[in-house]
């Protein structure tokens, strides 16, 4: 793990975007002693921000059935970060370890079979990662007593877990407000070329955390619209996020505190952001119902929809593109997953110079005759 403690070789800096990577790394640079401004297009709600549109679950091995190792190896590391991260917030804020359980219906056992030989493949790649278990009926009741008799058979995945992101932002956006050398700027866009590093009254360093935001400077970067329905329902309990592998889309069913579950699985490649369709919002509930008839009588909360910033590969990357200058993006739905260890290997190269975590971790990094 790295020292977290060093000092910075600079006094301050400007992070544009106050998502879940700019809350981030404007809390690690304050806290090292650094003059932060955060200039954010929005509010401090951080309404346009990808992360506030999400489960929040930390599911490094069930990941890896659409991502490579590499994000397998950051979800790993971003696993142990996360407590520590929460825990120097100083609020409660929801986070477990119960595990992912994959469940399926009779006519999709072939492609579950499928994924779980993908995820064994994972294993023996990023061995430290926990195995799979395979349960039968009796190992379901004994996991979710609430799923027996509705499924014979389904995979374990131990460890994964998930973290209450509406509490985590609010906890950050308290603490960045407590922090006497960071100022916030909100409803104030900036781009990278609105600064000059390290010219007199200019930020020594300038960090872009915008996703989408920073399109017209990294033309890579696109939109996938996704849709999260949060329902509350007082007659399902569920321990740990449940994922139904489906002909169309696997859909998650992430159960939060207070008997409410956030639903989700539609990723259309498009940058709309009107609100969801008839069809999609129908084949997430009908998913959802038949993975327990409780959800009938559920109450809709609230359907969200939001565009992930995504690069072409949908794998996330740092870029040097000048001088003092730094931009992250690209994680496309796995921001809570990886962005502890998006955070500590920027840190990294912004106290040391140094990209040794990246590397081991097979994160992308571009340009670095910049650095």
């Amino acid at each position: 793990m790295m020292n977290h403690d060093r000092p910075l070789p600079f006094k301050s800096a400007a992070v544009l975007g106050a998502g879940l990577m700019g809350r981030l790394l404007a809390l690690a640079l304050a806290r090292a002693g650094c003059r932060v401004d955060l200039y954010e297009a929005g509010s401090s709600a951080a309404e346009g921000a990808a992360a506030r549109v999400a489960a929040a679950m930390l599911a490094p091995l069930a990941e890896s059935a659409i991502a490579p190792p590499s994000v397998a190896r950051m979800g790993h590391y971003s696993m142990t970060r996360w407590p520590q991260l929460i825990d120097s917030l100083g609020q409660d804020i929801f986070f477990q370890r119960e595990g992912t359980l994959v469940v399926w219906h009779r006519q999709d056992e072939p492609e579950a079979m499928r994924l779980a030989r993908v995820w064994s493949r994972t294993s023996e790649t990023v061995p430290e990662l926990p195995a799979l278990q395979k349960l039968d009926a009796e190992g379901i009741r004994a996991l979710e007593p609430s799923l027996a008799g509705r499924f014979t058979r389904a995979l374990y995945l131990p460890q994964e877990g998930q973290l209450g992101n509406p509490a985590l932002f609010a906890a950050m956006l308290a603490q960045l407000q407590a922090l006497p050398n960071v100022g916030l700027h909100w409803h104030s866009p900036r781009a990278p070329g609105d600064f000059t590093p390290g010219a007199a009254g200019q930020p020594d360093r300038v960090i872009d955390c915008r996703g989408l935001g920073a399109q017209p400077q990294w033309h890579g970067v696109r939109g996938i619209r996704g849709e999260v329905v949060c329902v509350h329902a007082p007659e399902v309990t569920l321990s740990r996020p449940t994922r139904l592998v489906h002909p169309r889309y696997p859909l998650y069913i992430a159960p939060k505190p207070g008997k409410v579950f956030v639903v989700g699985a539609t990723e259309i490649e498009s940058e709309d952001l009107s609100p969801a369709s008839v069809r999609s919002t129908l084949e997430l509930l009908s998913a959802l119902y038949t993975v327990h008839s409780g959800f009938a009588e559920a109450r809709i909360l609230e359907i969200m929809v939001q565009c992930r910033p995504t690069l072409p590969d949908n794998l996330p990357a740092i870029r040097l593109p000048s001088p003092g200058v730094l931009q992250i993006n690209g994680l496309y739905r796995h921001g809570f997953l990886i962005a502890p260890a998006m955070l500590d290997a920027a840190m990294q190269w912004l106290r040391d110079g140094q990209w040794l975590l990246a590397e081991r971790l097979g994160l992308a990094i571009e340009n670095r005759e910049n650095a």
